[in-house]
């Protein structure tokens, strides 16, 4: 039988051949999978070194735990594909025994490409699950500085990433993607899932008692990955993951893959998620989106009078403050603050502020929370804008309560209310003409619940997929959609820019807490079109915090200010000296988040980011301390040629070497760098 099988792989592209009882499974130009027949697990190799090794697929379906290597027979054969990855092949093995549903592994390979997708279903009679696992056993030790990686799930409640250091009993769940390296190689692994519409995902990563470093044993570092995982601190949900049910059951399909660098294997894992799931909203042509959001000062002092006369200060004072010929002037939450400008009335100075926009060459943009309710403590029994339900009947069910969060009680996305009051608002804000909305706490919409007004949705991330696919139809395509609050990877489908943590204005803590996500998820810049930094706040800190702020959205992606124009003060000077910079906003128009040189800083940020755009090697450093601090640039870590010498300007003035700004110096090998306190330089490296 293998003989066949042999032939068949061959034929259809792949490299695929037998050893006793094993079936080897090549892919990309360095892995290797072997499947143990007999035993029901596989081996997963990179150069020919074992790194996950007692592979198993393991379900819980009906009360009953069902594993790969609990099975009595197994075949296996191949198909060819051609779908978003390109050509490549399916490798189908099909686990028989009595009185067991069908179980069945699938791992898709791919030429080029230095990862494997696998999933594992189940078949047969009525199922029902809220765990499956297609990737749960044992991974190899590493050398030297060992990181396992914590994924938030979201971006809410200022959660940060967090970079824990592999030791003796240390066990780290990550949301959706789980990542080992050694930050010193940079060699290391991921593991995480590409699909979001119906699983919330986990990584759960374990290490054994023992050497982790050499001569103790491998297998007791354990690795699972399973669709099914909840747990409040992280994903927000008090009960545990919806059941999916059918006579076919199905896991969240798994991405594996192997790098020389853990950095390139994020990228490619972001955009992995971004060819599984392809964009659900338009996809967005036009340059990398700059401009203003109220909630960075003015909150809810919002009136039409000050957001008139910003739109005039980046008319007059900032007009070389644009990628593309434009900017976004966008009201944040209160904008109903604005006198006869609620949505179910009058909204006359809306319109009026969105034609002041447009008749000074700006685009208007507006902010919305579709699946919160904010009043809910009033006891829920208003009627929802646009139909006869009352919040109260719209709020999702949770055991005996509701999901609150953030101040807000959820809505169930699947209830007729809802959908009616995404309708009424989205119609009445196209209505009125702007060309962008950002919409926030969007994790409101995911929750799991007890039952959801669809009986047919079993899942917080089927809801989720509904509401949001829902809203996108409704807003047809007019306005730029920019995420806020939200699921950092099932709203890639969604938006088209997405903020990368929690809110941030002005201070060196707040440019820390941003650019430790940046540190450890800049690679979402592949999962959507642009990440963003928040707002950029520059108010009356000292010259050094307010660079640092705002580099710390430059090297994020996209650049939207925050502060009060409507007066004047430090922070429109710095704006007008500042924010036309033409490299920054050259930087800005490439629209990629910049990479982290060093991935070993716990639950804070790197101090050094790069980026190559047009032959040239963007390098930003930050000092977050309020002490004098000497940091060391590595050309070599940086991505430069040992030995050589480069030629470099300083883009901003401040820092040391204490050169004007612009003039050229060089770097050969190393270099140090003083600051007398927080602060932050950008560098370009002639290439």
């Amino acid at each position: 039988m293998y003989k066949i099988i042999f032939i068949l792989a061959l034929l259809s592209g792949s490299i695929t051949g037998k050893a006793g009882d094993s079936i080897r499974i090549r892919y990309g130009q360095h892995g290797e999978l072997t499947y143990n027949v007999k035993k029901g697990t596989f081996n997963v190799y990179n150069d020919h070194r074992l790194v996950f090794s007692g592979i198993a697929a393991v379900v819980r379906a009906n009360g009953d735990t069902l594993s790969s290597v609990d099975y009595a027979t197994r075949s296996y054969r191949t198909a060819a594909v051609e779908d978003r990855f390109g050509k490549g092949v399916k490798h189908i093995v099909i686990l028989q025994g009595k009185g067991r549903p069908v179980m069945t592994q699938v791992f898709y390979t791919y030429p080029g490409r230095e990862y494997f997708l696998t999933a594992v279903s189940v078949s047969g009679g009525r199922l029902e699950s809220n765990y499956m696992s297609p990737f749960d056993g044992a991974f190899s030790s590493l050398a030297d500085d060992v990181n396992t990686l914590f994924v938030p799930f979201d971006n809410d409640t200022f959660i940060s990433y967090d970079a824990k250091p592999l030791k003796d009993g240390l066990t780290n769940v990550s949301a959706e993607a789980g990542v080992v390296y050694d930050n010193k190689t940079r060699s290391g692994w991921v593991v995480g899932s590409v699909e979001h519409t119906v699983w919330k995902t986990g990584v759960r990563t374990s290490a054994g008692i023992g050497d982790l470093h050499g001569g103790g044993s491998d297998t007791a570092n354990k690795v699972t990955a399973w669709g099914g995982y909840t747990e409040e601190a992280v994903n927000r949900d008090k009960i545990p993951h919806g059941s999916i049910r059918g006579r076919e059951l199905r896991s969240p399909l798994i991405f594996v893959g192997c790098f020389g660098d853990w950095r390139a294997g994020l990228e490619s894992y972001g955009q992995a998620n971004r060819l599984q799931e392809p964009p659900y909203v338009f996809n967005w042509t036009k340059p990398t989106p700059v401009g203003w959001n109220s909630w960075g000062v003015l909150q809810d002092h919002i009136t039409f009078d000050k957001v008139t006369k910003v739109t005039d200060f980046f008319a007059d004072s900032l007009p070389g403050f644009r990628v593309g010929g434009t900017a976004f002037i966008d009201l944040d939450a209160f904008w109903d603050f604005m006198q006869g400008s609620d949505i179910n009335g009058d909204h006359s100075k809306l319109k009026a502020f969105v034609d002041h926009c447009l008749a000074k060459g700006l685009q208007p943009g507006v902010y919305w929370a579709p699946f919160a309710d904010f009043g809910y403590k009033g006891g829920g029994n208003n009627k929802a804008e646009g139909s006869d339900y009352t919040f109260k009947e719209m709020w999702t069910k949770v055991g005996d309560g509701y999901h609150d969060i953030d101040g807000g009680r959820s809505l169930d996305p699947t209830h007729p209310g809802t959908r009616k009051r995404i309708t009424y608002v989205c119609s009445k804000l196209k209505a009125i003409g702007f060309k962008m909305i950002k919409i926030d706490f969007l994790g409101h919409g995911a929750a799991e619940s007890t039952g959801f007004f669809d009986s047919t949705v079993r899942t917080g991330m089927e809801a989720y997929r509904k509401g949001m696919e829902y809203l996108i139809d409704q807003l047809g395509g007019q306005m730029l959609v920019y995420a806020a609050i939200s699921p950092s990877l099932a709203t890639g489908r969604y938006a088209h820019s997405r903020r990368i943590a929690c809110d941030a204005f002005k201070t060196i803590k707040d440019t820390r807490y941003t650019l430790n996500a940046v540190t450890y998820g800049w690679w979402l810049t592949y999962v959507y079109n642009f990440v963003d930094a928040d707002h950029v706040v520059l108010a009356t800190q000292s010259e050094g915090e307010n660079k640092a702020r705002m580099l710390s959205s430059v090297i994020t992606g996209t650049f939207f200010t925050g502060d009060d124009f409507s007066t004047h003060g430090p922070w429109s000077q710095h704006a007008k000296d500042w924010y036309k910079n033409p490299e920054l906003l050259r930087i800005v128009g490439n629209g990629k988040a910049f990479e982290p040189v060093e991935g070993n800083t716990g639950n804070g940020p790197a101090a050094m980011f790069v980026r190559k755009i047009d032959g040239a090697l963007y390098l930003a450093v930050f000092n977050y301390g309020q002490e004098p601090s000497t940091l060391i640039i590595d050309a070599a870590r940086i991505g430069l040629l040992p030995g050589r010498v480069y030629t470099f300007t300083e883009l901003l003035t401040g820092g040391q070497p204490a050169a004007e700004s612009g003039a050229p110096m060089t770097l050969k090998d190393r270099m140090a760098i003083m600051f007398s306190s927080a602060d932050a330089v950008l560098y370009k490296i002639t290439l």
